[in-house]
């Protein structure tokens, strides 16, 4: 009877195990194609808490019903089989998922997202009838209830725990999304199947079928892309993102899980992107004129990312020391790989941006925080303390420059940078990108005026030496985007930074108005 038990406990421990592991798979199968926001996550998380206290409810009926432990093997069985399944039947779903992001087709994309999410009723539902169902069978004596209970659902927390963890430190990077749903589900099996033999053999061999299907699904669904880009040269998973390089006209792009934004680009010998990294350089030039080109010494780059600003800082402005912080090392080695982030004045970092710059000991001309995930910034670098720290790493007549995200009418997540920014920086100004939906925004140390930087650019057009023809661009097209600095009512720091919600509810409303068609489809 104490074998019984124990083994029992082995397999409440592996549907706990196996249940957590299935909840963060979901969050990567899904973030891969719709990406991480806190939306994706409350979904994810909402409805697979639905699907449990489902399972609750129907693993306590059912185990008064038919207290048996070959039916509790069987259902432990098909929860396997039915977790295996997923990722399988998904595939197909999210393949036309993914072309409708890609393609801003908000219909199609919202109805894939749910029938994903309905595939996770069975498995999660069966899952979470395995405790209760366990409490029934081991359960003797009444005065033991507690006990048994308490017992059985710290097994299955402790191995929810593993379930956790494994996924993402170690299996996703290491073997894929799918792989480890089917790794998961197989380990489920085993142990199903070898507590079916321990009770009722010829129920053991009459499911001897189940492996034999999870072998085949195995090999149908282990292969072939995540997403099938149109130019996509890789697609790797990491712990943090999903990762693709394409190529398209020539370009190489780096897009992160759902593929929305363009986190770096790369074309050997052309340095003009048009984008967000290009504003970046004409940050120094806010100080007072005339700000020689040779005084910028030094950058440090919150989201390094493939290095786009890397290698722009350095063609304009020469082999400058330049600190980039990167939390995902994956997406270092395939800057290295496949953007020629290679310049031998670039220290690239795989850390979180403000635990690195807290901990470089260098001061710089320029720091630049581009962290987005889109479409957030990571609250902990949007608050007065992290611009205390920027400013504490700056030199005196350095510059901090940050991009951020607004709508084509609503303007609140700028104005609150603006406001937390200007609470720490004398000078604040604001650029908006053309054709996209960023801001730039530029503070420095010293007090400045906006007028320095067309006088900054009078004075390297006249210069003996001239300047880059790209630095020249970028500050005549910086002229012509400058908007007057707006401050928000509010001001972010490390015990309120509501970004998220700020970020929600600017994003629903652009979807609600019709905003999606004013976004082109990549």
């Amino acid at each position: 009877m104490k074998r019984t038990s124990r083994y029992l406990t082995l397999a409440v421990f592996t549907a706990g195990m196996t249940t957590m592991a299935v909840e963060m798979c979901a969050s990567r199968l899904l973030g891969n194609v719709f990406g991480t926001s806190n939306l994706v996550w409350a979904n994810i998380i909402g409805l697979i808490l639905v699907y449990l206290a489902a399972g609750y409810f129907i693993g306590g009926r059912w185990a008064d019903r038919d207290p048996r432990p070959v039916t509790f093997y069987r259902l432990l069985a098909w929860a396997a089989l039915v977790t295996a399944l997923v990722p399988v039947i998904a595939r197909p779903v999210l393949w036309a998922a993914a072309s409708a992001v890609e393609g801003i087709n908000a219909a199609v994309a919202l109805g894939s997202f749910a029938a994903v999410l309905v595939l996770f009723v069975v498995p999660i539902t069966l899952l979470g009838c395995v405790s209760p169902f366990a409490i029934r069978l081991a359960l003797h004596e009444v005065d033991s209830a507690g006990n048994v209970a308490g017992k059985l659902y710290a097994v299955s927390t402790v191995g929810s725990i593993l379930g956790t963890f494994l996924p993402v430190l170690w299996l996703i990077p290491a073997i894929g999304t799918t792989r480890t749903f089917l790794l998961f589900a197989g380990i489920l099996l085993a142990v199903a199947l070898f507590g079916l033999a321990r009770v009722d053999r010829r129920a053991a061999v009459m499911a001897v079928w189940m492996p034999v299907a999870l072998i085949g699904l195995t090999l149908i669904g282990a292969g072939g892309p995540v997403k099938r880009t149109s130019g996509q040269l890789v697609e790797k998973e990491s712990a943090y993102n999903y990762i693709q390089v394409v190529e398209r006209d020539g370009m190489r792009l780096l897009l992160l899980n759902e593929g929305q934004g363009v986190h770096s680009v790369y074309r050997p010998g052309e340095l003009a992107t048009y984008g967000t990294w290009d504003f970046f350089l004409a940050a120094p030039f806010f100080n007072a004129a005339p700000h020689p080109v040779e005084a910028v010494e030094s950058l440090a780059i919150v989201g390094l990312a493939a290095g786009t600003s890397a290698r722009q800082f350095t063609e304009v402005f020469g082999p400058i020391a330049i600190d980039g912080f990167e939390i995902d090392p994956a997406i270092i080695d395939v800057g290295r790989a496949y953007f020629d982030m290679n310049e031998p004045n670039l220290r690239a970092m795989a850390v979180d941006g403000r635990w690195g710059l807290a901990h470089s000991g260098r001061t710089y001309r320029v720091i630049a925080v581009d962290a987005y995930r889109p479409p957030y910034i990571p609250w902990h670098l949007t608050t007065r303390e992290f611009f205390e720290l920027v400013q504490s790493r700056l030199t005196p007549d350095g510059v901090l420059v940050i991009n951020v995200a607004r709508m084509p009418d609503d303007r609140r997540l700028v104005e609150a940078m603006t406001a937390t920014i200007a609470a720490v920086f004398p000078s604040v100004y604001i650029a908006d990108v053309p054709n996209s939906l960023n801001s730039i925004l530029y503070a420095t140390v010293q007090p400045t005026q906006a007028e320095n930087l067309a006088r900054n650019l009078a004075g390297l057009q006249l210069a003996q030496l001239p300047a880059h023809p790209f630095l020249l661009d970028v500050l005549a097209r910086t002229l012509e985007n400058l908007r007057p600095a707006v401050l928000g009512s509010m001001v972010f720091t490390d015990d309120r930074a509501p970004v998220e919600q700020m970020t929600n509810a600017m994003v629903v409303r652009f979807v609600l108005g019709g905003g999606l068609d004013y976004i082109e489809p990549q």
